[in-house]
């Protein structure tokens, strides 16, 4: 049973260098030691049992710490990367919160659902009227190129459109577009849309974060659907995200870092050893 839920094999080959790493320390310690004392026959074989014991618990260990990490903390192009679990709304910095291509606030369950990000932050988090932030939102100093033709055919919620990856900068909160919604007010993009989206909110993170910290969670783990992948995982979402992330030009200058910030229902799902383990996260 344990096995099977194993996101990492028992005989990974990086369990057993870190395995290696840690005995070396504890071998060359006991070889001091036995130099300094005498061990009496009669406990040589008892002691060896119980030091080949010691190692095989050792590895377990370790074993079980690689499967369980809960936050890992890597450079991506000189910039500091933390991806742990936690509540995005406590973290320090500028916070990213993924809306819909309209900035929609309407929290009924048909536009917004009242458990996704957004739909959480305006109801325990906005702290003031909502026709306060509609009001911002429609007054923000969008660029030209940002704002789309109006979709008039829309039956519910807001009409005017924004291209994916725009941003509104509000308080401590990065607003950004980020799905698309279809005449029922379902939320999809595609994955060269996904891709487009991740793009240009590097580039305007960049433009705006003014050397404060960025948090956010990952794009695409809620209720969004990428077409033609709908059993993308999270994990998956995660290194696309680190990729473009990479490829991009944004660049965190110390102390300011990038926090990705996974649910705790979520992270079981995804095999933090891995990306620690890869070259810039990949």
């Amino acid at each position: 049973m344990v096995r099977a839920m194993a996101k990492v094999n028992f005989w990974d080959g990086r369990v057993f260098k870190k395995f290696l790493e840690t005995t070396s320390v504890v071998s060359g310690t006991l070889s001091v030691v036995v130099i300094f004392f005498d061990i009496p026959t009669d406990w040589k074989l008892k002691l060896g049992c119980a030091f080949l014991a010691l190692l095989a618990l050792v590895y377990v260990v370790i074993w079980l710490r690689s499967n369980n990490l809960k936050s890992i903390d890597i450079k991506i192009e000189g910039s500091e990367v933390a991806i742990k679990t936690g509540d995005i709304f406590e973290q320090p910095g500028l916070k990213a919160i993924a809306f819909n291509e309209y900035f929609d606030t309407q929290v009924d369950n048909i536009i917004i659902a009242e458990t996704s990000l957004n739909g959480v932050f305006i109801q325990k988090h906005l702290g003031v009227p909502l026709s306060e932030l509609d009001h911002y939102i429609e007054q923000y100093a969008f660029d030209d190129n940002e704002v789309l033709t109006d979709n008039l055919a829309r039956k519910q919620g807001k009409k005017k459109r924004y291209q994916i990856g725009t941003i509104c900068l509000y308080k401590d909160y990065l607003l950004t577009a980020f799905s698309k919604f279809d005449q029922n007010n379902k939320a999809f993009l595609t994955m060269p849309e996904y891709l487009e989206f991740l793009i240009t909110f590097w580039d305007k993170v960049n433009k705006l974060y003014a050397q404060q910290s960025v948090s956010t969670t990952i794009f695409g783990s809620g209720i969004t659907r990428i077409q033609g992948h709908k059993n993308i995982s999270d994990e998956d979402l995660l290194k696309i995200m680190l990729w473009t992330f990479r490829i991009s030009e944004m660049r965190f200058k110390y102390p300011a870092k990038l926090t990705i910030v996974i649910h705790k229902d979520k992270i079981a799902q995804i095999n933090l050893l891995d990306i620690k383990s890869a070259r810039n996260g990949l």
